[in-house]
C-alpha cells in the first residue's frame, strides 16, 4: 500500500472544502481507519455510510459470474463513495475495497440523503462529483479495451499518486492485474518494463515510483481525460473560495482543542 501519512487538516477531503462551517457540523461526519483489502460494501449490499476518503484510496470493481473482477472506478481525497445513496439507486452491482489502506470520513446514509434534498453547495457539489466519476468509469472502459496494459498500469499508478502522500504500494500481483483488467503474467511484464525504464522499482507486487515525469510521458491520453475533467468539476469547488477554506480549517481545529 501507499504509505499514506495521517490526515494533513481536519478535513482533508476536497468535497467537502467547499462547504460552511454550518454545513460542515450538519453531516455528522466521524473518522474511519480502513485497512488495506478491507471491504465497505458487497455487491447488493444496503449501503449504511457514504465514505470521504482523505489519505486511503477506495476502488470500486464489478464482479463476474467465474470471479474475475475489474476495477471501474477510484476515489481518494477528492471523492466520495457510495453515490448511490443520493442518486437514488439503493443497492449497486459492485462492491467497494480499500485498495490502498488509510483514512476516511464517514457519513451515515439518512444524514447525506437529508443534506443533499437541502439542495445548495452540497448538492451541487456531489453532482458535479458524479459527473466526474462518470468520465472516469467510461474512460477506464475505453482504456481498458483498446490500449496496452504497460499503459493502463501508468495510468492507475498515476492516479494513485495523485490521491496519497507517497509513492510505494503493496499488494498482489493479482490484485493488481484485477485494478488494470489484465492477466497477473501481464502485469510482471508490464512493471518490469517500466522498471527498465527507470520509472518504477517493482518486486513481488511491491511498486515504488521513481520517475513520475516519465510515467506521465507513457501513459495514454486518458490519464489527462479523468484528471482534467476531475479538477476542472471537483477542483474549480476548492479553487473558488480559498478565504472560506481557511476560516473553516481554523473553526475546526478550535474545536478539535475544546
Amino acid at each position: 500500500m501507499f504509505r499514506a501519512l495521517g490526515t494533513q487538516d481536519p478535513i482533508g477531503n476536497r468535497l467537502l472544502w467547499s462547504l460552511s462551517e454550518e454545513e460542515y457540523v450538519r453531516l455528522h461526519l466521524e473518522h474511519a481507519t480502513l485497512k488495506l483489502g478491507q471491504v465497505l460494501y458487497e455487491c447488493g449490499e444496503r449501503i449504511d455510510y457514504a465514505y470521504f476518503p482523505t489519505t486511503c484510496v477506495v476502488s470500486c470493481l464489478y464482479t463476474m459470474q467465474d470471479g474475475s473482477t475489474a476495477e471501474m472506478a477510484l476515489a481518494g481525497n477528492e471523492g466520495v463513495i457510495g453515490v448511490a445513496l443520493f442518486l437514488g439507486g439503493g443497492n449497486i452491482p459492485h462492491r467497494a475495497v480499500a485498495q490502498i489502506g488509510g483514512h476516511a470520513l464517514k457519513m451515515p446514509a439518512k444524514v447525506l440523503q437529508e443534506e443533499f434534498a437541502r439542495g445548495g453547495t452540497f448538492q451541487r457539489t456531489l453532482l458535479r462529483y458524479t459527473q466526474a466519476l462518470i468520465t472516469q468509469i467510461s474512460q477506464t472502459a475505453v482504456c481498458n479495451r483498446l490500449h496496452p496494459i504497460e499503459q493502463r498500469l501508468c495510468r492507475w499508478l498515476l492516479l494513485c499518486h495523485n490521491r496519497v502522500y507517497g509513492s510505494e504500494i503493496l499488494m498482489t500481483q493479482e490484485f493488481i492485474a484485477n485494478l488494470v483488467g489484465g492477466r497477473r503474467e501481464s502485469v510482471t511484464v508490464a512493471a518490469g518494463r517500466l522498471q527498465d525504464a527507470g520509472l518504477i522499482h517493482y518486486s513481488r507486487g511491491h511498486i515504488k515510483v521513481l520517475d513520475r515525469k516519465g510515467l506521465e510521458a507513457t501513459v495514454c491520453e486518458c490519464y489527462s481525460i479523468v484528471e482534467d475533467e476531475m479538477d476542472r468539476l471537483v477542483g474549480a469547488c476548492q479553487r473558488k473560495q480559498p478565504q472560506r477554506q481557511e476560516a473553516l480549517q481554523r473553526s475546526l481545529w478550535r474545536r478539535s482543542l475544546t
